[in-house]
């Protein structure tokens, strides 16, 4: 993927949907636990050492799945490489439920397929498709597939 380093550190400072320090092991082997500043921004996940403030890395949270690995732990590894995977420590189990959650509806598709469904809904309530007023609403992105 591309992007642009200034426009992805910018994004990393906005306001985090959920942030906390957080054990993190990369996907390498013999990856050790470290103490990680964990901040999830739309559908980012970015990973800071403690005392910095500028990123460590980031991850794009599209076509990938979020698994419990423990009852307070979990990993994130993506689609095309299963393989690969980040494992986060929580402090409790109640900590990391509320991580999975938050990452499950992250990405770009659950967000779209939320909008598809809260249209819907309004569209049978109302008679009228709420996205005709924004000129949208017969764009393809947000149609049902069929």
């Amino acid at each position: 993927m591309r992007y642009n380093e200034k426009e992805l550190q910018a994004l990393s400072r906005q306001p985090a949907e959920l942030a906390a320090e957080l054990g993190m092991r990369g996907p390498k082997k013999g990856s050790v636990v470290k103490r990680r500043l964990v901040k999830l921004v739309v559908n980012f996940l970015f990973y800071f050492r403690t005392d910095e403030a500028e990123p460590v890395g980031a991850l794009l949270l599209e076509h990938c799945r979020v698994t419990q690995e423990e009852p307070s732990d979990f990993s994130i590894c993506f689609i095309e490489d299963p393989e690969r995977k980040y494992y986060f420590e929580c402090c409790s189990e109640e900590q990391c439920q509320e991580w999975m959650g938050a990452l499950r509806r992250a990405s770009y598709e659950f967000m779209r397929r939320s909008l598809i469904f809260y249209r819907n809904e309004i569209q049978k309530m109302t008679g009228k498709d709420p996205l005709e007023q924004f000129g949208i609403s017969e764009e393809a992105r947000f149609q049902l597939s069929g």
